[in-house]
């Protein structure tokens, strides 16, 4: 007899609230119905032949970061358009950034900067979406939306390779973003959302160790029992997206990580010696790179490094103070180590946000602390590692930093050279559940200059 509807919800309610659903979000449920979230239907893959080993740890600087006080100065623009900060020279003759990133100053010939990329969504929600995707969103979506109409790239890498046995192919660190979900792919290819800090000494990731007072023998009982009472009749079209095959599919990744050798080592952070967890920084953005890190070694094609907080309509320069060091440690130190490890030359580092500020400094109604607003014409992305020429930097904005000016770039310019140096053909077409052929980026030109 086939299984009633409340027991099928029964039997999803433990593996969604163990996992969170692999925090989907809003984006997973873009498709409306409950089979559309689960939806299995997919494109036919690639040819694996010829694909380059590169993988991505994607750093995303959530609310917007300024281009002015980063990667961008305008030393000669009035007080109000180039702010308090002052420019540095970098050990590449002609590069200038701010003065208070001095660690990435002294190693500008390891990354090249995008001044250049720019685009017309000038809103979180939208903002995130276009450059997580390479696809503009197709209905308006509001600030603070948690939104995906199209794959993110971390849902497209999980798609097109793998990773170890026991391990996803997508992590996001410790949250996932507004539009980092896997839409019509399917929940099995959303990222595996670590939310625990490494940063803390009883570091303890859910899901990859057996629960406390567990032993392994009642563990082991206990998945030879659900296999007993688990036998559902499955739905063979696979067009007809069978949500308990999805589940199935949650559970046994669940099991692979707790019971493989390789996701457990993947996580012991306490095993690095202290000398490389200082240099990483002490803190929660530093030990999540480090994390980053050892995933990437352990084979993981794409870790998103969540940094919010960088949304400063006021109060920017108190801020940024405050924070900038401590991100420039860290962020150099993963370039860093990543060199030395022989890892830098098949890893991406990308640091960027949704969008730039703007040009003037503003304060809010009520604030007396200056800040910048969002502003779509102009931004600022580091791009590291993959077999990147460094020491460059590709376009500029014009003087006081208003709009992109000189080898104007797109989104789409972006995600595509993500893609190509991953071994993802941009050009190619996924299907949705209904058949409609949807464009994996609509102009999948890469970036030249960044390209080996």
């Amino acid at each position: 007899m086939a299984p009633s509807h409340p027991l099928t919800l029964d039997l999803l309610r433990p593996v969604f609230d163990r996992r969170s659903a692999i925090r989907l979000g809003v984006g997973g449920l873009a498709g409306g119905s409950f089979f559309n979230l689960f939806g299995m239907a997919q494109a036919a893959r690639a040819a694996e032949g010829g694909k380059k080993p590169t993988s991505c740890i994607l750093i995303w600087m959530d609310g917007g970061p300024t281009h002015f006080e980063t990667f961008d100065p305008k030393p000669d623009a009035p007080i109000e358009i180039r702010g308090e900060f002052r420019p540095i020279s970098t050990n590449v003759p002609g590069i200038q950034i701010c003065e208070h990133m001095p660690k990435l100053a002294a190693m500008a010939d390891k990354y090249a900067i995008i001044r250049s990329v720019c685009h017309n969504q000038g809103n979180h929600g939208a903002g995130n979406h276009y450059m997580m995707t390479g696809a503009p969103p197709r209905i308006p979506v509001g600030c603070g939306a948690f939104v995906s109409f199209h794959p993110s790239m971390g849902s497209v890498a999980s798609y097109e390779r793998s990773a170890p046995h026991g391990l996803p192919a997508y992590f996001s660190l410790p949250s996932m973003s507004r539009s980092g979900g896997p839409n019509f792919l399917g929940a099995k290819y959303a990222p595996f959302v670590v939310s625990d800090d490494p940063s803390r000494k009883e570091f303890r990731v859910r899901d990859v160790a057996l629960p406390r007072g567990l032993l392994e023998d009642r563990f082991e009982q206990r998945q030879q029992m659900r296999k007993l009472v688990d036998r559902m009749a499955r739905i063979d079209d696979p067009a007809a997206g069978d949500p308990i095959r999805t589940i199935d599919e949650y559970y046994q990744q669940g099991y692979d990580l707790i019971t493989t050798p390789e996701a457990q080592k993947a996580f012991d952070i306490q095993s690095e010696p202290d000398s490389v967890r200082d240099a990483y920084g002490r803190n929660g953005f530093g030990q999540r790179a480090l994390l980053s890190r050892r995933l990437i070694e352990a084979g993981v094609p794409f870790v998103t490094l969540y940094d919010g907080g960088w949304d400063h309509h006021s109060d920017l320069f108190g801020a940024l103070n405050k924070r900038l060091p401590d991100w420039d440690n860290t962020v150099a130190t993963l370039i860093k180590d990543l060199d030395q490890r022989g890892l830098l030359e098949t890893t991406m580092v990308i640091a960027l946000g949704e969008f730039g500020r703007t040009p003037k400094i503003s304060t809010l109604s009520g604030q007396s602390k200056a800040g910048r607003d969002h502003w779509a014409n102009a931004m600022s992305i580091l791009f590291a590692g993959g077999g990147t020429p460094g020491g460059q930097v590709i376009g500029a904005t014009d003087r006081q930093g208003h709009s992109a000016v000189e080898r104007v770039l797109s989104p789409e310019n972006f995600v595509s050279t993500v893609y190509t140096k991953m071994g993802i053909d941009p050009n190619k077409h996924y299907f949705m559940p209904d058949g409609r052929p949807v464009h994996l980026v609509s102009d999948p030109t890469p970036i030249s200059e960044l390209m080996s």
